[in-house]
Parts: C-alpha cells; structure tokens; sequence
C-alpha cells in the first residue's frame, strides 16, 4: 500500500514530471511545412554554391559562353583549314603538270636538236652526192655517234655510209663491226660486235647502192663503262676494213 501511494505521489505530486501541452496539426500540413523548408533549404544552398562559385571567379554562364565562342571559332578554322588545304592540293597539282609540261618539253628540244644535227650531217653528205662534186670512190663513214640509252648498259649507234664516183652504181656488200673500249672494274676490255659465234650477225650485214644510214643498239656488261665505238665496214670476202671511223664518249 505505501508503494502505491509513494507511485502516485511521483506522477501527481510536486516531484511529478512536468507535462507539456502541444496543439495538434494535421499530418498534410506537417508534410506541406517540410517540403517548404526543404525547398528553401536547396534553394539557399544552391545560391551559396553559385556565390562560392563567383566569390573564387567561376562563372558558369560566361564559361558556357567561353566555350561556344571556342567552337564557334574551332568551326571557322577548320573550314579555313580544309579551303588551304584545297588551295594546296590545286597548286600541288598545277606544279606537277608544269614540271611534267616542261620535261615534256625538255625531251622534245633534245630530238629536235638531235634531229637538226642529223638533218646537217644529211646535207654535208648530200652535198657531197652531187653530180661532179666529188670522184672519191672511196667507202666512207659519215657522222659516227654513240649514246647511252635509258636501259643500263645498252648504246644506241647510229651513222651513214656511201659510196662515191663511179661506185655509186654499184651495189656494195659487206658488213659492219664494231670494236668497243669498255672500262670495267679499273681493267680495259676490248669487246667486238657481232661476236665470231654469237646471234645478231645479220643486224650488221650491209647491202646498199650510193648511201645507207645504219643504226642500232649494243649491250655492255654490267658495270661496264664505254670509253670508245670504233665502226669498221668490210667488203664482202676482204679481211681488211675499206672504212674506218672512231667516236669517243665523254667521260662519265
């Protein structure tokens, strides 16, 4: 019984707890008050970091800004890049067609004034064709000339040959050789052309009246420098040439 009474004692008396009294809010309202406050809440923080932001001098919208400009400007260059590079490649192009307009020109010059120098020795010797000009009834060799050719190793010759004074008339037959000086690993070598046993002898057999060009090409082997072409022209069955005639190459 005391104990109960001391119970009491403690929840209505003096020593009782104090009691609190609350006014009752509907639940809706107390939701509605907690998204206003975290609304400003956001809101504020937000602004605080927008204005830490700006304190330490970062502005969003003028780097957006910033960038735009960037590629605006990145849009630009790269068109101007592709126009140069157009104008290059059509400049590029322009040139190569002048240099092979002007190599192209180059050879052309080079057989013309071959062709001119042929066409000069043509009318010496013509010349010399002439009723009463001349009574040599001697062979000869006119004009010799010896040239590399783009192959390596191969020589083009080329040259004319006649008859004169009462020889014209008659047919003259009888064949070429060339004597050829070569230079090759620091040792002279003599090589004649057509060889006693080898194939293409025909390419050096003459048959002709008054005059006769003659050309042709000759192979050298590897490595081989021509110093020197001596053509000789020899009479059917004789074993002495009747004409005789040297042409020197410049040296390399």
């Amino acid at each position: 019984m005391s104990t109960l009474l001391r119970k009491l004692r403690q929840r209505f008396g003096i020593a009782a707890r104090p009691m609190t009294v609350r006014t009752h809010v509907a639940l809706h309202w107390r939701v509605l008050g907690y998204a206003v406050a975290g609304a400003i809440g956001i809101a504020g923080a937000w602004w605080l970091y927008g204005a830490a932001q700006r304190y330490a001098g970062f502005d969003r919208e003028a780097l957006e800004r910033e960038v735009a400009e960037l590629r605006g400007r990145s849009g630009e260059l790269e068109k101007e890049s592709a126009r140069l590079r157009d104008v290059a490649d059509a400049a590029d192009s322009n040139l190569k067609i002048e240099r092979t307009a002007q190599a192209e020109l180059k050879a052309q010059l080079k057989t013309l004034e071959e062709e001119n120098a042929r066409l000069r020795e043509d009318l010496a010797f013509f010349e010399n064709l002439i009723p009463g000009a001349s009574k040599d009834e001697r062979l000869a060799i006119h004009g010799l000339r010896v040239a590399p050719e783009k192959v390596p190793g191969e020589y083009r010759y080329r040259m004319l040959v006649s008859q004169g004074g009462a020889a014209r008339d008659r047919e003259f037959r009888g064949a070429l050789q060339l004597v050829v000086e070569l230079q090759r690993e620091g040792r002279g070598a003599v090589l004649t052309l057509p060889e006693e046993k080898g194939a293409g002898g025909e390419a050096y057999t003459l048959a002709f009246k008054r005059y006769h060009r003659v050309e042709g090409v000759f192979r050298v082997p590897p490595g081989a420098v021509v110093k020197s072409v001596q053509a000789r022209i020899f009479e059917a069955g004789a074993r002495e040439p009747r004409a005789v005639q040297t042409f020197r190459l410049d040296p390399y």
